[in-house]
């Protein structure tokens, strides 16, 4: 008897008092909890969102369109960025104000190529004001996911109040589950090792979010 026989023989009988269900899937469990917590406007759930943003040590800031090149500009020259990867369709406007070179998301790159790029700029998908939390999709303006992974300074904008939403439900029903999920919540970071927190070991040990308002 092969080891998985061993294991279905061992939930069969775990399962043998349990009566048939005929429901479907969606309907097995009750799904009647709260989608939200709390009634916010647009605003108090972008503040939310940057609140719990900045206890994940990201750092955040707020502009508009006119303002964005110029907030870009100097995040990359304050990091002293020289160059920055982008994704294939990252609006052209937002770094018309920075003379770092732009380093294209393409297929053949390297991660030895990839990890020489100094900061990453990408939108997102959405962002989760409970949570603190950006999820990335792997459309045209994030690229893809080892683009978020290898520079070790990562700038996400993010349309508000357009991209942003309360709570985790309200994130799934917009988002994709056939498609390449990445979440951040914070710079990459470990406790792992004596509970001492590193940074940086999975991903950007820098990470800043830029609420773009008026979108």
């Amino acid at each position: 008897m092969s080891s998985r026989e061993i294991v279905l023989g061992r939930i069969r009988q775990a399962l043998a008092d349990v009566p048939a269900n005929d429901n479907e899937y969606a309907d097995a469990v009750t799904r009647d909890y709260l989608r939200v917590h709390g009634t916010r406007g647009p605003e108090e759930t972008a503040a939310l969102l940057a609140d719990n943003l900045a206890d994940y040590r990201a750092v955040v800031h707020r502009t508009d369109a006119d303002g964005l090149p110029a907030l870009l500009a100097r995040l990359l020259a304050e990091r002293g960025a020289t160059s920055v990867l982008v994704p294939p369709e990252l609006p052209e406007d937002w770094l018309r104000a920075s003379e770092v070179t732009r380093v294209p998301d393409r297929a053949a790159s390297s991660a030895y190529e990839l990890e020489k790029a100094d900061s990453v700029v990408t939108g997102c998908a959405v962002a989760i004001a409970e949570t603190g939390t950006l999820v990335l999709d792997g459309s045209p303006d994030q690229g893809r996911r080892r683009i978020t992974l290898m520079p070790d300074h990562h700038i996400c904008v993010v349309r508000v109040p357009d991209q942003v939403v309360s709570s985790l439900p309200q994130a799934l029903e917009r988002l994709d589950p056939a498609r390449p999920l990445t979440w951040i919540s914070g710079p990459s970071a470990t406790s792992d090792i004596e509970l001492d927190r590193v940074e940086g070991v999975h991903g950007p040990r820098a990470l800043e979010v830029v609420l773009l308002g008026g979108c």
